[in-house]
């Protein structure tokens, strides 16, 4: 499905802000919660002070939940061609030339973006192109900041040919609460810059693997927005 087929992601205004659809289950089955708290604590707490505690202490939860799931709907602004755009909001823990044994089985640049409970954890397409591969693999759930938890934990693939013909692979990886990865990329479709990639319920992080020779734009504990932020240019 092309960027144009996408009216969640186009026709947009930039800095507007939705709850993703991932979270309408989960906000709703917590906003029914937090309701059956608040009418019993009042109805069956007789020391007020330990009734509103208890509201205030969910309702904080609710809130954290509710930010959790936002959504801002964003637009590259800059040229998209050679140009990889961070694909998650939140901090580079690793830049470093590794080996990639699951698809490239070569030496490849590595970018990787730790994703804490308070980022953004919609995640976006890094550079425009063709999907040309989206696996998923089953995993642990260790720490996503370990450098182990790139090739053990759960995760999930998704390699774009650019229209120049070099391969850049975005790896979505579960952390020690993520219980759950969502990938929208298909093989066979084109994709662009702007396009939403998928989406990792709770701490996780997003790892970008580049050919050797690219451009690194960023630097370590720098902080990312996705889909703004460029991490690198091809070249």
């Amino acid at each position: 499905m092309s960027s144009k087929e996408k009216p969640l992601i186009h026709n947009k205004r930039r800095n507007k802000i939705r709850l993703h659809h991932e979270g309408k289950e989960t906000l709703l089955l917590c906003g029914v919660i937090l309701a059956a708290v608040i009418g019993l604590s009042l109805w069956l707490i007789k020391v007020k002070w330990v009734a509103y505690l208890i509201i205030s202490i969910f309702a904080v939860i609710y809130v954290i939940l509710v930010n959790f799931f936002r959504c801002p709907i964003r637009m590259f602004q800059g040229p998209t061609s050679k140009t990889v755009v961070a694909p998650a909001d939140g901090k580079i823990v690793v830049i470093e030339e590794v080996d990639e044994q699951e698809y490239f089985h070569d030496r490849r640049l590595m970018v990787s973006i730790f994703m804490n409970l308070t980022n953004v954890h919609a995640n976006w397409i890094p550079c425009d192109g063709t999907v040309v591969k989206v696996e998923h693999q089953n995993g642990n759930f260790m720490k996503a900041y370990l450098p182990k938890a790139s090739t053990e934990n759960e995760r999930s693939m998704v390699v774009i040919r650019t229209p120049q013909g070099e391969e850049v692979m975005a790896r979505q990886i579960a952390g020690a609460m993520a219980r759950r990865i969502v990938t929208y990329a298909e093989e066979g479709q084109e994709c662009f810059i702007d396009d939403h990639m998928g989406f990792i319920k709770f701490g996780s992080r997003v790892d970008v693997y580049l050919p050797l020779g690219t451009e690194i734009c960023v630097k370590l504990n720098q902080k990312t927005v996705g889909d703004e932020t460029v991490i690198a240019r091809l070249k």
